[in-house]
């Protein structure tokens, strides 16, 4: 019986097939380690920037200029689809990052911007875009997914505990208080925090959420979308906390730092 093809023109091939094979995979792997926070501490440093800024750059600027603020959400968007359309993987952790960051950001300016002396409706307004961030997860933009809902997360549990330690009345009253009564309404809350029930509770769900923090992290891997991912839901829950505990001892200390306002 006669072979279409010989011994060495069948080693040959299967040779000439895993050279292309690794060739693709060290490509592969070459764009992620040459993309934009593509190692553990940058996506770290940028994740926790993120968190960080709506305090000192959103927070004002809603109180000040709501629909401005709202508007600056469309820049975020298109900055991230532009990104994402440069045509090389350079940029795409970036990108899906920043469409992660303006679903926070349009959730934060409609509530702040006009609804924030109702906090029962806060969680619910800073999820408007939740539907989208799950559908995220099964594609590309699963980092951004990640962060927003880990966003999300932090702030719901935040919401939780200051309903729990007994001061979420205070909220509507601080809000909507004039700048004498104000001072006396926070003193009350600085009062309420340093409780040992209240101490207790917020001690308790620091060492939770840590402990969830630490296995995200622990499950997560800086060489596949979904473990960055993973990386960037535990760094937003760790800076979350970390913000809150900072919050929580500047308000005991000076009231009028109060998380509150």
């Amino acid at each position: 019986m006669k072979y279409p093809f010989s011994l060495k023109e069948l080693i040959t091939k299967n040779l000439e097939v895993k050279d292309k094979f690794n060739y693709e995979s060290n490509k592969t792997v070459d764009s992620y380690e040459n993309s934009f926070l593509s190692n553990p501490l940058s996506l770290r440093l940028w994740s926790s920037f993120f968190v960080i800024l709506p305090i000192f750059v959103q927070a004002p600027w809603v109180r000040l200029e709501p629909i401005s603020a709202l508007c600056f959400t469309f820049v975020i968007v298109s900055v991230a689809i532009v990104l994402n359309q440069k045509g090389s993987n350079k940029w795409f952790i970036v990108s899906s990052l920043l469409l992660g960051i303006s679903g926070s950001w349009l959730g934060g300016c409609l509530f702040w911007g006009w609804l924030s002396p109702f906090p029962i409706l806060h969680i619910p307004v800073e999820a408007v875009v939740l539907p989208l961030a799950l559908l995220g997860f099964g594609t590309n933009w699963k980092i951004g997914s990640s962060f927003y809902i880990s966003s999300l997360f932090g702030t719901a549990v935040t919401d939780i505990t200051i309903f729990l330690i007994g001061i979420m009345d205070q909220w509507k009253q601080v809000i909507t208080a004039d700048s004498e009564n104000a001072p006396i309404i926070l003193q009350k809350t600085s009062e309420s925090l340093i409780q040992i029930k209240s101490l207790s509770i917020i001690v308790f769900v620091a060492i939770v959420l840590w402990f969830i923090s630490k296995e995200i992290l622990d499950s997560g891997t800086i060489n596949t979308t979904s473990g960055k991912a993973l990386l960037v839901s535990g760094y937003v829950i760790q800076t979350t906390l970390i913000v809150d505990g900072i919050f929580i001892f500047l308000a005991i200390l000076q009231p009028t730092f109060s998380g509150l306002v």
